[in-house]
């Protein structure tokens, strides 16, 4: 059967929240009289979660799933998810709800009218830290300044993508995957859907500050050489500066005679130095690594249990 929507679904820990997404996202399907799919990607979740999913494959024949054998990550779960894809159009949606379902039949009039990419945009976010919102919008913003891609500002994973997208997204062979610039990347015809993200419905978020860290950090590295070239521009400012302190000491020496003691300057030089030059190879080895990984050529994500296998029920 083809269906007009699938709708993906990544769940790490979310046990308590499959029941309610799903009969969220049935609600509004029906009432908005599209046709649809639910594609649940469990990341290798260490409580019930795969168990939920499972009793709704049960009873529904439009829900399909895919477990992981371990933890890969939403990047990989929501990778996953698009090479499932049996629907005309695809959702990515969060299992947590903080992105409302009711904003897909928005989405898909948008998609009816044309656009080939409709992402969600938070107006508002709902009950989330003041710390956590200015690192979000300074991450999107900083991202946006180094990298020539159209990375809209403000916009997560929610969206609905036309089938076409679909097929580009899952041909592309990278390892370190960052889901909405790679959308972004690819391009087409894109609009946006603004809606106001709600509070988590239960459970704890699994992205804290350390994660979302290293996120913007494979974000900023896979789309961008800014940080190659900020090495490159930082080196030739210190070189400058050296010598133009090396002259004025030449010419202090020579010209006045002065005698300058020059120890602390050389030893906090030194100390200077040996850092910019460890924070550069750092920033190096961030893209010598994520070279290493994509030669490595190991698989995005191991399945270990699936609905396309029967036995696996």
């Amino acid at each position: 059967m083809t269906y007009e929507v699938s709708i993906i679904i990544p769940a790490y820990n979310e046990e308590d929240n499959i029941n309610p997404v799903f009969m969220r996202v049935k609600n509004v399907m029906e009432e908005a009289n599209i046709s649809y799919e639910v594609i649940f990607v469990d990341d290798g979740s260490t409580d019930k979660t795969l168990e939920r999913i499972k009793d709704l494959v049960t009873g529904n024949k439009n829900v399909r799933f895919t477990s992981f054998s371990r933890n890969f990550g939403h990047e990989a779960a929501s990778s996953c998810g698009f090479r499932m894809v049996q629907g005309k159009a695809a959702v990515l949606l969060d299992a947590d709800l903080q992105d409302p379902p009711e904003v897909i039949p928005q989405m898909y009039q948008k998609w009816k009218e044309g656009y080939e990419v409709v992402y969600g945009r938070r107006s508002r976010r709902q009950q989330e830290p003041l710390l956590k919102r200015a690192s979000s919008y300074l991450f999107y913003r900083v991202l946006r300044l180094f990298t020539n891609v159209p990375i809209p500002l403000d916009v997560g994973d929610f969206r609905l993508v036309d089938r076409k997208v679909v097929t580009l997204f899952n041909a592309l062979p990278e390892r370190n995957r960052f889901v909405r610039g790679m959308f972004a990347w690819i391009g087409f015809k894109q609009t946006a859907v603004e809606y106001e993200r709600e509070a988590r419905h239960l459970g704890e978020t699994k992205y804290g500050f350390i994660k979302l860290g290293l996120l913007s950090i494979d974000a900023l590295v896979s789309f961008s050489l800014a940080p190659l070239r900020i090495c490159i521009a930082f080196g030739l400012i210190i070189t400058a500066m050296s010598f133009f302190i090396t002259l004025v000491i030449v010419v202090q020496r020579l010209v006045w005679d002065l005698n300058i003691p020059g120890y602390a300057l050389m030893t906090a030089g030194m100390f200077f130095l040996g850092g910019v030059q460890l924070m550069f190879l750092g920033i190096i080895g961030e893209y010598i690594g994520k070279i290493y990984k994509q030669v490595q050529g190991r698989p995005l994500y191991i399945v270990g249990e699936s609905s396309e296998d029967p036995g696996n029920l």
